[in-house]
């Protein structure tokens, strides 16, 4: 039996009915085809959960009643990934990857070498929009507690401003990620590069604000899949990939 699927409020309440409406409802009911006494998880995508099963069910709208909603903290340390845009359909799987595998922030970054180019005014808009909904329907798809956020493009300037701990994957960095000093808590800032790679101006910039290359192994990776693959390096090198209340692994010698 598959997991319980997750649909999306605004907000969850800590007890009683809740109705789904609009997109979701109409998801629930016409294309999940809900039934009265079903099982499900509603989420407000900022931590709560709730276990609810459905009462009555119309055609475009389901009502539930909660049984019981748990609130759950976010992972840490948080991981934010600066996404450089690439072309095509490739920029919305880097982050519907990304999500699936944990990121909790998404900054899409416009690099030196990127393609594709998020101009101003409608088409910008369209295309922060198709990544935002990405997100939300990855983090839907894979029961997350958390909806990451999607913020408004950045330069490169912008990312070498925000200081902290930064990981720039880089194919010839010298440091690998599995070796990297990485925090119990705070912010991680992830920076991927587009499909033309990291310039040398861009990386010394990042260098001179504390960020640090490094890469994943002797592979090659595609800027559609890089964060996600790191992403996975950093859940299991750090607490996240934990059962939740579990301590965090302890640190092993490192090579």
């Amino acid at each position: 039996m598959g997991t319980a699927p997750l649909f999306l409020v605004e907000e969850l309440p800590a007890s009683g009915s809740v109705l789904l409406d609009g997109p979701e409802g109409r998801h629930a009911a016409a294309v999940k085809r809900i039934r009265v006494g079903e099982v499900v998880r509603l989420g407000d995508g900022r931590g709560a959960v709730g276990r609810a099963h459905a009462l009555a069910v119309a055609k475009d709208s389901v009502e539930f009643a909660l049984d019981e909603v748990v609130h759950h903290p976010a992972p840490v340390p948080r991981v934010v990934l600066a996404q450089a845009l690439v072309k095509g359909d490739r920029g919305e799987l880097a982050v519907e990857l990304a999500t699936e595998a944990g990121v909790d922030a998404i900054l899409p970054w416009r690099a030196a070498r990127c393609v594709a180019r998020w101009e101003q005014g409608p088409r910008g808009e369209k295309a922060l929009a198709r990544w935002r909904s990405t997100v939300r329907e990855a983090a839907k798809q894979a029961r997350r507690p958390w909806i990451p956020e999607v913020g408004e493009p950045v330069s490169t300037a912008d990312l070498a401003a925000r200081g902290g701990p930064a990981l720039v994957l880089h194919e010839n960095a010298g440091a690998v990620l599995s070796a990297a000093d990485l925090p119990a808590d705070g912010e991680v800032l992830l920076v991927v590069g587009p499909e033309g790679g990291v310039s040398e101006e861009e990386l010394a910039t990042l260098a001179a604000a504390g960020a640090r290359p490094v890469r994943l192994g002797p592979e090659v990776l595609r800027a559609s899949t890089a964060a996600a693959v790191a992403l996975g390096a950093i859940g299991v090198l750090t607490g996240r990939w934990c059962e939740r209340d579990a301590a965090p692994p302890a640190p092993s010698a490192r090579t």
